[in-house]
Formats: C-alpha cells, structure tokens, sequence
C-alpha cells in the first residue's frame, strides 16, 4: 500500500519466537522500496468474536477519499475462519502507526445459509470499484478439492453481500491462498488506477492465487503500477529457525504488465534495486564451448545481480520434446538437471558456488524441438538446479522449471539473476518466466562464494553480454 508517498508492507510475523503461531501483522514502512524502517506491530489478535486465534492474511485498500482500510482473516474463539475491517487512528499520520477495529466487527461470516467452509475461508483481497459503483471483494476458499474464489460485493465497504457466483473456481488444485484481481497496462505502461476496473482496451485483468501446497505465495499492492511481493518460506527445520532466529523472508519487489500482444504477462525486479548496483563487471561476445566453465572475476558472487544473454545456437542440433511435456516443466527440469548434457543446454549460470564445486545451484536454459500437427517449432525450457546446493541434506533440494515464451530462432535468451546469500531469484526474457529458489549453502557462503557461466550441452553457445554487478545491503531500522 501507498499512502501520503510511504510504501507500507504488512507480514505475518510471530512476536515470541521464529516458529509458526501467535500470528499477528507486522509492519514496515519504506520510501523507495528498497530501504525499511521497521514499525509497531499493526494489528494483535485480541478479539473473542473475531481474531482471538490469530490475525491472519487479508489486504489494503485506498477509498475515493484517500483513506485506507484494511481487510483480513481473523480466528475466532469457535475456530471459525471470518473477514474483518481496520481503520487508521490517524489518517494525518503517514507512516500510519495504529490501528482501530470498528466494532461491526467481523464483516463476512460462515453460516448455514452461505453454506462458506468456515475452516477454508481467508484471505480477503483489496477491494476494486466496478463502473456500477460497487466494491468487489474475492475470499479464498475451497469445496471438496475445488479452489474457489469467493466474490463479495459493498455499496459502502462496509456491509458486505456474497454474490450468488464466485468469480472464478477451478478443479483439482485444492484451498485457493491470498487471491486478488487486478488491472494490469498493456505495452510497459505505468498509468493505470488499480482500484477501478476500466473499459480501455490498453488494460486487462489478472486473477492471481497461491496454491496450498507449494511454498512460495505473492501479493500485490500499489497504484498506477502494479507492484507484486514474494514471501518465501523455508525448507530447513524448524531447529534450524530458532538457531538462527527468524523463518521466512520477501522477495524482491516485483512490477508487473503485460506485453505490447496483450497475452504475455511479464513479472521483474522494480526499477529502484538498481540502486544497489556497483563496481560493475562486463564480458561481450565470448564462446562457450561444450563442457566450458567460465569464472566472473571482481565480484561478490554471494551478493550479486547478473545478466546475461546467449545467443548462436544452431537449432538444428535441438532434441525433439512430445507436446505433453509442456505441461510438466518442473518434472522435466528434475529428470534433466544440470549435470544432464543435452544438445542444445543446460547452459546459463551456476550460483553460489564453493571452490571445489561442492556446492552450486545452476540456472539454465535448455532448448528443444518439438512436432505439433501444423508445425515444428522450438520451445526454450528455465531450470533452477537445487540438487546440489547444500552439503545440508535436511533442507529442499528440487528442481524449479518454467517454459519461456521466446523464439530462440529470433532473439537472444537473455536471464537475470539476483543472488542474496540464501535465495536466488531469476527472470528469464525481461521477466516472461521467473523462478525463485531458496537454498542453504554451507561452503559457498559470503566471500567464499563463486560465480560462473557454464555450458554443459553437446554444442557450443555464445554469451553475447554478460554483466554483472556486486550488490549494496538494503538498510533496515528500526524495531519491530
């Protein structure tokens, strides 16, 4: 959220220690995205009849007249999952440090009538204002192993109406997480009010959950552009979490639109990290032969940001892919990880790697040719290699796989990838596909880390531009 020029992040947090329980919602407050300043916590589950069990996941919302208000899930003291309103104390407050509970407390209810699972029923998203000057909620929820968008409507905000249809709902993937729908600008624009939907024809609409069952979920929040958060959370054991005293961490800060075609959605890093950038490091037009490995010199490969491009692949050479594999890229990248050589890939990085090669994770392409009734066409599959990331064999080591929308016939492939010392976060074709992986070095850690450009299939590939830069420490202050 973004209220009188300061960008306001909320996250479950647990006060009394790093393990999960005692949620309630922590705040920071930054001016640049980058740099935080930690504040009181928000909002405290308190309330018998509405969060006494916890104050869990919900979203921010700005009113016509520049007031926010948040919406969220609340634990009641029958266990029941509800949907509750919170105002600012203060509206001249910027950095809006208190919070109130109007008592008409909880706003969205499971009955008998509504027939809501109250055990499956969360996560309210930011309100959006039709042209018919309703407000328009979605609620996570699920029936049997259906995911389910619950859609709620207000003329006020304030008493709230479930609509007889949910938005959307899909078979099979189980509890829909943290839903929201959101206009998204056509061709890199930033202007479009995210609060109202619109019938131009230069903006269309996204419907995003999380699933239950992976491990990373994204938010949105902001206007004029769309701005989306990772939370990643981690694989190690709980023991693990209290050892180091914290469980869980946010991604970079992502914006979001779509291409000029209106049907390619593109997720990258905001603008603002480039801040963070220096003493920068560049490499043009190198081959890199079959089975090569290339050093980056004059870096903090721990904490890095890395592009790179690859181009001179003779297509020709590419193994032939069954159309079903379209499907299951993350099955595909786990039977052929890194040290699979194929004709054309993997070639791309390896990260956060000790000196001996012990330990590494690997992200790459990989291209294939693939016969389809009408055509041939190549297809161009993003892996991130977890396999051997950690000398730890107690932590998650999977492989994470994307298909990219690129012609390799046409334009160069080009990654970018952020490295913090435990996560790497990677953007394949300015933001088409991207894959955040969560690892846990236990040699390639802070100046014993090591970056390189491989190759590892059967033909050669040109790196057109490589570069590459060490990275400044974002500043957090403050006490939560």
């Amino acid at each position: 959220m973004v209220y009188k020029g300061i960008y306001h992040l909320f996250y479950q947090y647990n006060p009394n220690g790093s393990v999960w329980g005692n949620i309630v919602w922590a705040h920071a407050t930054s001016k640049d995205l980058v740099n935080w300043e930690l504040q009181p916590v928000a909002l405290s589950a308190a309330e018998p009849n509405m969060d006494i069990n916890g104050a869990w996941s919900g979203s921010a919302t700005i009113l016509p007249d520049g007031k926010p208000v948040i919406l969220y899930t609340g634990v009641d003291s029958q266990n029941q999952q509800v949907q509750n309103v919170a105002v600012p104390k203060n509206l001249s407050d910027p950095y809006l440090i208190e919070w109130t509970k109007p008592p008409q407390n909880p706003i969205m209810s499971p009955t008998i009538q509504n027939q809501i699972n109250s055990s499956s029923f969360r996560d309210p998203s930011t309100g959006w204002l039709g042209p018919d000057n309703v407000w328009r909620v979605v609620v996570g929820s699920k029936i049997g192993k259906q995911g389910v968008a619950i859609l709620y409507k207000s003329k006020d905000f304030v008493n709230w109406v479930k609509d007889k249809k949910p938005l959307h709902s899909a078979h099979g993937n189980g509890m829909w997480e943290c839903p929201a729908f959101y206009p998204v600008s056509v061709g890199n624009r930033n202007s479009v009010d995210t609060s109202k939907s619109s019938n131009d024809l230069n903006v269309k609409y996204v419907l995003k959950v999380s699933l239950d069952d992976i491990k990373h979920d994204y938010y949105t929040v902001g206007r004029n552009r769309r701005v989306l958060w990772g939370w990643v959370n981690e694989s190690s054991s709980v023991a693990d979490d209290v050892k180091k005293g914290w469980s869980g961490v946010m991604a970079v800060p992502r914006r979001v639109w779509l291409d000029k075609s209106g049907k390619q959605l593109h997720i990258n890093p905001v603008q603002e990290f480039v801040k963070l950038r220096m003493n920068p490091v560049s490499l043009r037009n190198h081959v890199l032969q079959p089975s090569s490995l290339l050093k980056v010199h004059n870096i903090t490969a721990a904490q890095a940001d890395v592009e790179i491009a690859f181009e001179g692949l003779d297509l020709s050479k590419a193994e032939v892919i069954d159309p079903s594999w379209i499907s299951k890229p993350q099955v595909l990248c786990n039977q052929n990880d890194s040290s699979v050589r194929g004709s054309l890939g993997p070639f791309g990085l390896k990260v956060l790697a000790s000196k001996g090669m012990e330990e590494y994770t690997s992200v790459f392409f990989r291209v294939f040719k693939m016969n389809t009734q009408n055509n041939k066409q190549h297809v161009v599959l993003m892996c991130s290699d977890q396999s051997r990331s950690s000398l730890d064999k107690d932590v998650d080591k999977s492989n994470y796989g994307a298909f990219v929308n690129v012609n390799p016939g046409h334009e160069k492939l080009s990654l970018r990838t952020l490295i913090d010392h435990s996560i790497v976060e990677s953007f394949a074709a300015k933001g088409k596909s991207c894959i955040t992986s969560r690892v846990y070095p236990k040699l390639a850690i802070d100046k014993a880390a090591h970056l390189y450009a491989f190759n590892n299939g059967l033909q050669s590939v040109k790196i057109s531009s490589l570069n590459a830069w060490s990275m400044k420490s974002a500043q957090i202050t403050g006490k939560q």
